[in-house]
């Protein structure tokens, strides 16, 4: 629950969120609708707006479309720019960088000039910490270099630096946010797919090897994009969001077995034949196109590090984290239990 001065002081804001049918979004769009907010919602499918009955109004809208995106911004207090290519984030092929170009980079451009036609005063930007590249060792903060290593990450770059330019050329108040991987109840993604492979014993026991990898639940996601839409500190800022813990990927591992009610394994799969596993799955994909689960790649992800700090944000905006992954895990997993289940029903009445 976040705090109520907080919320309180976007009464009556009437406020745009793109990608509102999303994980964030819709997180979002409940907190603002209880806040007693008007939101302009833009996304690509009405169906999980249904449960609002009026009180969210929706547009589909092209984000390469400038007229019906200025029409989108007219009379609006501030814009929240969420939506963005994720999906096969890392793959490699000219249609996927393409992608990551129109919605992320195009779509961005767009958004923004048209914010800046309407009059807009205030846009929020959800960015990555994969502008950063792929994390390290060391704790990372808002001074690190920027090196992106994916498509996905070029075009978060891309799109943060023409939110702070617009905001330095119009004067609108523009701030960005990276976020790391992030949880709550009803994520999806790689943190569901690591639940469902453990449940099914499908997935190896991991050795402890003391990496560090931050990450925030989605109700701090969304305090961070109140608080930089509310403070004129924000402008013109980046910030991390982090919850201010760093987990080893053993560690989520064990956490995630104990909210399962499965015992851990006694032993672990060495990080040698790991790695050896890898190599396998690097050849064969290489050799016969074949999709591995398990590739250096997939490992590095596994076994590295993606340690960020969000300090910046606790002393300029206040922002003070109310989750941790592992007193949130109870109510995910409860959440996914629920979703398999209502699929089960949904299948077994086909």
């Amino acid at each position: 629950m976040l705090a109520s001065d907080l919320v309180s002081q976007f009464s009556g804001n009437r406020a745009v969120v793109t990608g509102a049918t999303g994980f964030i979004g819709q997180h979002l769009v409940d907190v603002l609708l209880a806040a007693r907010a008007r939101v302009r919602a833009l996304g690509r499918s009405k169906d999980r707006f249904n449960k609002y009955e009026g009180a969210v109004e929706y547009l589909r809208v092209d984000l390469t479309d400038l007229e019906s995106l200025i029409g989108a911004c007219t009379q609006v207090d501030v814009v929240y720019h969420l939506v963005g290519y994720a999906h096969a984030s890392d793959q490699v092929s000219a249609r996927a960088e393409l992608l990551h170009r129109q919605i992320t980079v195009d779509g961005t451009r767009a958004l923004l000039a048209a914010a800046t036609e309407a009059g807009v005063p205030r846009f929020v930007f959800l960015s990555s910490v994969k502008v950063m590249g792929e994390g390290g060792e060391m704790c990372l903060d808002e001074t690190a270099e920027v090196a992106p290593t994916s498509y996905y990450g070029c075009a978060k770059l891309e799109a943060e630096r023409l939110v702070l330019e617009a905001g330095r050329r119009t004067g609108m108040c523009v701030a960005v946010l990276r976020l790391p991987l992030v949880y709550g109840p009803g994520v999806k993604g790689n943190l569901r797919q690591m639940i469902a492979a453990i449940e099914s014993g499908r997935f190896p026991p991991l050795p402890e090897v003391g990496n560090r990898r931050s990450m925030v639940h989605v109700d701090d996601v969304v305090q961070a994009l109140l608080l930089a839409a509310g403070n004129p500190t924000a402008n013109g800022q980046i910030y991390i969001v982090t919850d201010g813990r760093a987990y080893s990927t053993r560690e989520i591992y064990v956490a995630i077995c104990h909210a399962l009610g499965k015992s851990v394994s006694p032993w672990s799969v060495p990080a040698w034949m790991l790695r050896a596993g890898a190599g396998v799955g690097d050849t064969l994909e290489s050799i016969a196109g074949l999709r591995m689960p398990l590739t250096t790649d997939v490992l590095d992800k596994l076994l590295g590090s993606a340690w960020y700090s969000s300090d910046k944000l606790k002393r300029e905006l206040g922002f003070t984290p109310r989750h941790t992954f592992l007193d949130a895990l109870p109510e995910m997993i409860a959440g996914y239990r629920a979703q398999r289940a209502s699929r089960g029903a949904t299948h077994a009445d086909d």
